[in-house]
């Protein structure tokens, strides 16, 4: 690795540590005489939407171009540029251009609060940075070589509000657990389905993004305390932190499913039929399960954002291995309630609260 700086000096360079779920990496300069300059690294929790950037890189191979901008947005996770919401990335309009990537991003002070990464294509003037603070935080591990991160060894979604009322959750906003792991921290804690996590070491958790990005920023071998909604119990549990596995681990699956059957509920606006069994593994998705073929607009299956192609695995606490099935538990659903419905799409798992007429 070459570095060359504005005033062309050149240098050689190693790398010290990378993180690929942020996309960053620490690089060390090699036989250096005398001093550099420096910036500063600035407090990017402190910045506002609105405010004033600055952005300086190599777009395209026009050194030191600078573009100006505002912040467009913080907290951005979900645009698909790297797997994980750990970066927490910053959105400017600053342009942001090909040769930008790893340059600096400054508030009018001329500190840097983020470090340019990714633009989406099809836009123009989105582009993300890093936020500095994470950088920060990631320094002592990227100086040791690696970045290791905590894990609890759960799935997870967020709450909703017509699903907590389904699940008698005093609460709102959570990370509720759709799955846990055996031989995990979280099992070994006592976590269960169904739990609802709000906090952790008194830190609001408002849904599953927050659970993953505080448990991922603490040190494998650290403990923690979640406050956690069992039903309406509010319960507390001290977990002790594992670290975050490279892969998922192989999920069980079912052993297939009686002859496709589809059932239809005309009060709901609902269609089911069994899960194709091969066609459901080959895919990722249960081999056995109540599949969505129709929603009717307007219906009360649209209202609780149903759609074809989720694939129902349990309702009202007994779990669904055919369109049968469903039918059978819809039938003896109270009135007027809410029915929870436990959904896979692949290998995403939701909650979603079907309105019983």
């Amino acid at each position: 690795i070459k570095v060359k700086l504005d005033d062309g000096r050149s240098y050689d360079a190693r790398v010290l540590g990378r993180d690929p779920l942020t996309d960053l990496a620490l690089l060390q300069l090699e036989k250096v005489s005398g001093r550099l300059p420096v910036v500063k690294l600035g407090d990017s929790n402190a910045m506002k939407v609105g405010d004033y950037v600055v952005a300086i890189g190599n777009p395209f191979g026009l050194a030191s171009s600078v573009s100006a901008g505002i912040i467009s947005g913080k907290e951005r996770d979900d645009f698909g540029i790297v797997p994980g919401p750990y970066a927490d990335f910053i959105q400017t309009d600053a342009a942001i251009n090909p040769g930008n990537s790893g340059g600096p991003l400054f508030n009018l002070r001329g500190d840097v609060i983020g470090i340019n990464t990714a633009i989406i294509g099809g836009g123009s003037g989105i582009g993300f940075a890093v936020p500095s603070n994470v950088a920060r935080n990631l320094l002592p591990q990227l100086e040791q070589g690696e970045v290791k991160r905590g894990w609890l060894g759960v799935q997870i979604t967020d709450l909703k509000p017509d699903v907590a009322q389904a699940m008698n959750v005093p609460v709102k906003s959570g990370a509720v657990v759709m799955d846990v792991t055996r031989g995990t921290p979280a099992e070994r804690a006592g976590l269960r389905s169904d739990d609802v996590v709000v906090s952790i070491d008194g830190k609001p958790v408002n849904g599953s993004k927050d659970l993953t990005r505080i448990i991922g920023s603490r040190a494998p071998g650290s403990s923690s305390n979640l406050t956690v909604y069992r039903g309406s119990q509010k319960r507390e549990f001290k977990v002790t932190l594992g670290e975050r596995p490279d892969l998922e681990g192989v999920r069980e699956r079912g052993r297939g499913s009686q002859a496709p059957v589809e059932e239809k509920s005309e009060k709901l606006g609902l269609s089911v039929t069994d899960v194709d069994a091969r066609a459901g593994a080959g895919r990722g998705g249960p081999s056995q399960g109540a599949v969505i073929t129709e929603v009717v607009p307007g219906s009360r299956a649209e209202e609780a954002n149903l759609e074809p192609g989720m694939v129902i695995v349990e309702a009202g606490g007994e779990p669904v291995r055919s369109a049968r099935d469903f039918q059978r538990i819809l039938a003896k659903a109270p009135s007027g309630k809410s029915l929870l419905l436990r959904l896979q799409v692949g290998e995403a798992r939701l909650l979603r609260a079907l309105p019983v007429p």
